[in-house]
Formats: C-alpha cells, structure tokens, sequence
C-alpha cells in the first residue's frame, strides 16, 4: 500500500483537507472534480499508508478522529510548504494565473467590484475569476472560495483572516415628493408617524439603531409596508415615494448628489459599518489572491472613503 500511495500522497492529502474543509465527500469530489467513491479511496488509501483511522464514517456523517484532526494540521503545513515552492519554481510569484474565486456582498459588489473588474482581468489576462454574490457570512473553505469582501459591524468569526479595506455607514433618505406629502421628520421620534423601509440582512441589527457626532444612540423599532435584504429594492421604493428608508452610502450617494433623494436628520446616522477583505485561515496567500488583494486597496479602498466622505 505505501509503494501505490508513494506519487500520489500529496493528492490524498489535499482529498483528506477538502472533505474536513467542506463538510462532506460529495462537496470535496465536486471541488476536486472527482467522484465521490474516488475521494472516498483516497482517504482509506491515505488511512491504509498510516495504519489508523483518520475519519470515524457513517452512511450520514463523518467525524475527525484525535490523530485525524492532528494529522490535518500537519497537512496543511505540508501542502502550504509545497505549493509556495512550487508557485516560486514556476514563476506565479510574480505572475497571477489560475482561477480566483471571489464573493462579495451583492449590493456593494454592484457599486464597487463591477465598475473595476473589466480593467482587472484585462490587467491580468492568464487569470479567470469566478465571482459569486451572498448576503450571508461567506464559508471560504466549504465553497472553495480564495477571498470574500463583506461588512459588518464586527467580526467575531475568528477562523477568517480579516483585513479592513474601508469603512461605510448609513443615512436617513427619502424623496421629496413623499416629505412634501407627509411633512419631514424634525426629530427621531417623529420617525414613528412614518412608512419606515426597512433593510435585513446578517451585517446589521434589525432595530434601527442611530448615533450622533454628540456620541448619543437611539435605538427604534420602525414600521412599514417593506422589508428586505436588498438596498437597491429598498432604494427603488424610496424613490417611487413609498417612505423613509436607512441606506448604505454607497447605495443612495448618487440619488442624493441629484436632488432625486433628500437625507432627513442629517445629525444622525448608524454605526459605522466595517469593509473587510476574509481570507480562509492560512500562512501562504498565492499570487492571484495578493494581486486581487492590491487591486482592491487601491481601487476601491479610495472609491469607498470619497463617498463616506461626501456624507461627513
């Protein structure tokens, strides 16, 4: 068995990380763009080589043994040790290739990675990114994914490494047709007599929560017709006259730069809203993930204080 592993032990290891990582052998196959019963060998092959168990299997699970799970972070040491060397030998130090896979929130995506991301593939011609959207907190590792932007107030997910890129906050906007109409709130009290649109999503508290430059918070719980995890929706209603709604920046800066929205209580806004770039928890960051980790520093890491700034 030790001679039948010998060339391919580096692949069983990566098979034996990716079903820890992704949580099943069906998603580890997929990534590796094997069959199940193919990742399935590997590992009792690698457990044959070791003479131990690696894996405690049932039809519907799997759990890491005590010498499994020791062994996995061995693993990871050794296959980041190689790749680095390999990356190096074969000059990706200096020349991003391969498949980047990217996740991002989708509203700040469409504010801020597509209007860049032509130029970024044309810059880097022998690389192709796949670029996924999610409103949740991004499993990096189950879905293979190499760098997440998301936001938030905080992260307490330790697993990830965290580099903030920016920060953003939200303000209270609606049209003037609808404060023609209804009149313009003077206080947040006032805010309790109005259709409230109210955004959800896993970045932010479902109360409107509010602070001013006085370091004064208010907490409210708002009423209204709608409620929904999309600002670009929200902002849509906003703009047909439906209520007030509290939008990120980034999502209402160009609607209030043309008179088509007013902000209303310019005093207050939410907490500040954190920009990060997560990585998977791992020593070597590869050349396609360190270009695509520049790029973004530089070009959206500005774009995002210009328009916090425009609100301050």
């Amino acid at each position: 068995m030790r001679k039948n592993l010998d060339g391919g032990l580096l692949h069983a290891m990566h098979a034996f990380l990716k079903v820890i990582d992704s949580g099943s052998f069906t998603a580890a196959a997929e990534q590796m763009e094997l069959t199940t019963a193919q990742v399935s060998r590997l590992i009792s092959e690698l457990e044959g080589r070791l003479g131990t168990k690696l894996l405690q299997r049932t039809t519907r699970q799997h759990a890491l043994t005590d010498i499994g799970a020791a062994y996995a972070e061995q693993c990871r040491q050794v296959l980041a040790m190689v790749d680095e060397a390999e990356t190096q030998a074969m000059g990706r130090a200096t020349k991003p290739q391969g498949k980047l896979r990217v996740l991002s929130m989708a509203s700040f995506g469409h504010h801020y990675v597509s209007p860049m991301m032509a130029e970024f593939c044309q810059t880097y011609p022998e690389l192709t990114v796949e670029y996924r959207t999610s409103q949740n907190v991004p499993d990096l590792l189950g879905k293979g994914i190499d760098v997440s932007l998301y936001l938030a107030e905080s992260l307490a997910d330790s697993r990830f490494v965290a580099r903030q890129i920016g920060t953003i906050f939200s303000v209270l906007c609606a049209s003037p047709a609808y404060l023609e109409k209804y009149g313009e709130p003077k206080s947040l009290d006032d805010l309790q007599k109005h259709a409230c649109l109210r955004l959800v999503n896993p970045s932010i508290t479902p109360l409107w929560h509010l602070v001013s430059e006085k370091s004064c918070s208010y907490q409210i719980d708002i009423t209204g017709p709608l409620i929904a995890d999309s600002p670009e929706l929200l902002l849509d209603m906003v703009q047909q006259d439906m209520g007030i709604a509290l939008l990120p920046t980034f999502a209402v800066i160009e609607a209030v730069r043309t008179g088509r929205l007013h902000r209303i209580l310019s005093d207050w806004r939410s907490p500040n809203i954190g920009v990060y770039t997560l990585l998977p928890s791992r020593h070597f960051i590869d050349a396609k993930t360190r270009a695509w980790l520049t790029w973004v520093e530089q070009h959206i890491s500005p774009k995002i204080q210009s328009d916090t700034e425009y609100f301050l």
